[in-house]
């Protein structure tokens, strides 16, 4: 491959060498000797030219073809006055038929050799910078290719060259090339059949001729607004839209996604109602985020005190009651419930409604009493419920799932974790720690997938320590009851394997809320999770959708941050519709020693093909870790070759979820490791673990020869 580059750079620069110094304009002498593409050369040789159409039409026509895809391939100056020569020889008809031909060949060929060698080394080196735009292309690129060709004023050259970086196909380049440049292309062949009245190439195109060009190169945006118009009007046809709305914002749901709709509503003064059937704050306050941090705090104080001669203490030990750790998860929740409770929002200017809400129309919303309310624009926020996979006797047991969790009042002697995830990891380790014999049983043969493998390779070490039997590449096909005994099923190397249980905790994953809104009397996509564009839109474009029920990630903040999103369009959309933004989301997985992400890691670059360095800094090396006696753990850092750009991290170790939001910052802002070397961290603390590793990544890039040249100056100067 690189060869063959090689080779192809050279032959291009040897064809434009050849062209530059040879000068096949003065081998026709006068008017032509410099400057073979000009008005006077075209002029001057008009005679002879006429002559050889006599003598030689197909042979002439074939010539012009030829020469013309030549200059437009390798980009020379002179496609202009080709053009004219054209239509001065052989009329309007057969020169916009030779042109028009030419000029689309030449063009794909420049657009395939800068996608040859260019396109591969400019993604490498920019590809998340350029990921915007690489969506916008294989969505738009037509249009936006269309607009560009309607208007001559691009150079020509540049837009074959540039799509040639992009992911637009071939195919569509071309033919969207051949039509967008019609229109010019009649202007000069027509203005070439009329050579003689032609002073200068900028008398073709008067300012009144390019404004026209301008206006027929908006002509696909309008034709795309047009479109949506369309779409828009069609998906709201057959509905009778209320002449007044009660509300501007109507949201369903009040888990994360929602209370954040409905307060930036409120804080914008639009009038807006929060409906919710069941509890508010959602999942993440009632059963997730905060009642499983809760137990992990208490699993994680029983462990240090079982650890306590790593503090110089000889003997230490604690009693506990289940019950009561319980009551205490339920005590923390009861205390942060005001943060998201219906006294709050209506302070903030929200209407709460408890319910249960039903789509009538694309504007109406009933309640389970028999109320109907309109608006502008609705948000559907409807969440996630835990999965329980459909295994042969899985209903003769009380599973237990991330619901119903936290109505546990005894401890399980032995428990069975299901799922190899986040939420697995948590638990397990978390029921390990209160004393009970816990089992993982995972079907891949790893747990944490998303994860580099040496990161889930080190957390199954930290388990497997703590007494955890972790069963990876296991295939639960069963629950079975045998004389009182409860056992899972498993396939594992062809083999049966048989686990007994006295609780059975299923965390193979969250499948979002689709039942009972009405989504499908309204025909909106709904399928695994509700579908949306990129401005969070469903099918029916005044419904809105954001959260677990949408996916891509299923995290509080990646909810709250589609919930600004999803408000602000529904709000002022008419006006102007802003794209979520997926580029830099981060995600922990509270374990000990936790697990943070953000952007890349290893495992997911190698897959998309991006080429990256790697920098590592190992935290058993941090003052501050070793006076806690938590030295373990790892910071590893993605860059973009040759430079200090962070493309991903990934912090394995004590607080890596506070540790992981710089390296966020520095990803959303821009900033480099060596920006983030130069800043002062405060000794002796945690998140000089990132400053140490850019340090080691700055240790690796200093270039040796100036370190050589600074060594002998020292010696010098001795």
């Amino acid at each position: 491959m690189i060869l063959t580059r090689l080779l192809l750079v050279t032959g291009i620069a040897g064809l434009l060498t050849a062209w530059f110094l040879l000068d096949p304009g003065r081998w026709l002498g006068g008017a032509c000797e410099g400057q073979l593409f000009s008005l006077a050369c075209l002029d001057a040789q008009r005679g002879a030219i006429e002559g050889l159409r006599q003598e030689m039409p197909l042979l002439l026509a074939a010539g012009f073809f030829a020469v013309y895809v030549l200059v437009a391939a390798l980009s020379i100056p002179g496609a202009a006055v080709m053009t004219l020569a054209t239509g001065a020889v052989f009329g309007l008809g057969w020169g916009l038929l030779i042109v028009s031909f030419a000029s689309s060949v030449g063009a794909t060929l420049a657009f395939l050799t800068a996608r040859f060698l260019l396109r591969d080394g400019v993604q490498r080196r920019f590809g998340r910078r350029l990921a915007a735009i690489n969506r916008g292309v294989e969505k738009d690129g037509a249009f936006y290719l269309f607009a560009l060709r309607l208007v001559p004023a691009f150079p020509f050259f540049v837009i074959n060259l540039a799509m040639g970086l992009t992911p637009i196909r071939m195919a569509t380049f071309y033919f969207v090339s051949q039509i967008g440049m019609l229109p010019g292309t009649v202007v000069y062949v027509n203005a070439g059949t009329q050579l003689g009245q032609v002073e200068s190439l900028g008398g073709i195109l008067s300012p009144g001729l390019i404004g026209s060009f301008v206006l027929l190169g908006l002509f696909p945006l309008v034709a795309r607004k047009g479109l949506e118009w369309f779409r828009s009007r069609q998906a709201l046809r057959g509905y009778r839209r209320p002449v007044r709305f009660d509300r501007n914002l109507i949201v369903i749901g009040a888990g994360s996604g929602g209370l954040v709709a409905a307060y930036i509503a409120a804080a914008v003064k639009a009038k807006v109602t929060l409906i919710e059937r069941d509890r508010m704050g959602g999942d993440c306050l009632n059963t997730g985020c905060v009642p499983s941090k809760a137990l992990l705090r208490t699993a994680r104080f029983l462990y240090d005190v079982k650890c306590s001669g790593d503090f110089g203490v000889h003997t230490a030990s604690a009693d506990f009651d289940f019950a009561q750790v319980m009551d205490r998860v339920r005590e923390v929740v009861r205390r942060i419930e005001p943060h998201d409770s219906v006294e709050r929002y209506e302070g903030l200017g929200v209407e709460c409604l408890q319910g249960s809400a039903r789509l009538v129309d694309p504007w109406t919303v009933e309640l389970d009493d028999g109320r109907r309310l309109s608006a502008r624009a609705i948000v559907l926020a409807t969440g996630a419920q835990p999965v329980v996979p459909p295994i042969e006797g899985i209903d003769s047991v009380a599973v237990l799932t991330s619901d119903n969790l936290w109505e546990l009042q005894e401890l399980p002697g032995r428990l069975v974790v299901l799922g190899g995830g986040p939420i697995g990891c948590e638990m397990t380790q978390a029921f390990a720690r209160l004393g009970s014999r816990v089992t993982q049983v995972e079907m891949l043969d790893r747990l944490m997938m998303p994860e580099d493998p040496e990161i889930a390779a080190s957390l199954r070490q930290r388990l497997e320590a703590e007494g955890v039997a972790v069963r990876t590449g296991h295939r639960a096909v069963a629950v079975r009851l045998d004389d009182g005994r409860q056992v899972l099923v498993c396939e594992h190397g062809g083999e049966t394997v048989e686990i007994e249980f006295d609780r059975l905790l299923v965390a193979v994953g969250r499948a979002a809320r689709l039942q009972g809104f009405g989504l499908e009397d309204l025909g909106i996509e709904a399928d695994r999770t509700i579908g949306v564009n990129e401005f969070l839109q469903t099918t029916v474009p005044t419904i809105y959708a954001c959260g677990d029920a949408i996916a891509p990630y299923q995290f509080t903040h990646v909810a709250a941050h589609e919930a600004w999103f999803a408000a602000v369009n529904g709000l002022f959309g008419t006006f102007r519709k802003f794209r979520v933004d997926y580029s830099v989301i981060p995600w922990v997985t509270f374990t000990d020693p936790e697990i943070a992400h953000v952007g890349h890691n290893e495992t997911s670059a190698a897959s998309e093909g991006i080429e990256y360095e790697v920098t590592t800094y190992g935290i058993d090396d941090l003052d501050r870790a070793i006076t806690d006696s938590d030295a373990r753990g790892v910071v590893k850092v993605l860059t973009e070759p040759g430079t200090d750009r962070v493309i991903g991290a990934t912090i394995m170790g004590p607080h890596a979820g506070e540790l992981i939001a710089e390296f966020v910052t520095a990803m959303k802002q821009g900033i480099g490791l060596n920006k983030i070397l130069g800043t002062i961290h405060a000794y002796p603390t945690y998140v000089e673990a990132n400053k140490f590793a850019a340090g080691e990544w700055k240790r690796a890039h200093a270039p040796a020869w100036a370190l050589a040249l600074l060594s002998r100056l020292h010696a010098w100067r001795l």
